[in-house]
C-alpha cells in the first residue's frame, strides 16, 4: 500500500485515555492497520475533560493523505465541536467528514475500511452501519 492515499480517521473524545485507547483498539483489530493514519483527539489541552478546537484541528492535519478525513465522536459537545470547524471551513482538511456512528464500533469499522483502500464514502457508510451491530 505505499503510496496509496488512505482516509485518515479522527476519533474525538472528552477524555484523552478513551480517544486514545479506542485508536489503540481500533487499529488493532484492523491487523495493526499501519498504513491507515487513527489520530486520538480527546479531552483538552490542559490534560482535562472536554473537547479542544485546536486538538480536532491538529489531529485532522495530521492524518490527512489527501483521500478525506472522517471524524468520529463521542459525545454531545464533541459533535458540536466538530460542526463548528466544518462551518468555519478552514480548519480542517477540505475532504472532513463528520461521521454520524457510534464511537466504538465504528472507529473499528472505519480503520478497516480505510485500510482496505476504500474511499471517504465507503468509509462514513461502514462506520455508520455499525449502528446496526447487535450483540444479544
Amino acid at each position: 500500500m505505499s503510496g496509496e492515499k488512505l482516509v485518515g480517521i479522527v476519533l474525538v473524545s472528552h477524555s484523552a485515555e478513551v480517544a486514545a485507547a479506542v485508536a489503540a483498539l481500533a487499529k488493532g483489530l484492523a491487523g495493526g492497520a499501519d498504513a491507515v493514519q487513527v489520530a486520538p483527539a480527546g479531552g483538552t489541552e490542559g490534560g482535562g475533560l472536554g473537547t479542544s478546537a485546536e486538538l480536532i484541528s491538529a489531529a485532522a492535519a495530521s492524518v490527512d493523505r489527501g483521500a478525506g478525513v472522517a471524524v468520529l465522536t463521542d459525545l454531545g459537545s464533541a459533535v458540536l465541536t466538530v460542526k463548528a470547524l466544518l462551518a468555519e471551513g478552514d480548519e480542517l482538511p477540505e475532504d472532513t467528514r463528520l461521521v454520524d456512528a457510534p464511537f466504538l464500533e465504528g472507529a473499528v469499522a472505519a480503520v478497516v475500511t480505510a485500510a482496505a483502500g476504500a474511499d471517504l464514502a465507503a468509509v462514513e457508510a461502514a462506520a455508520a452501519e455499525a449502528y446496526s451491530y447487535r450483540k444479544v
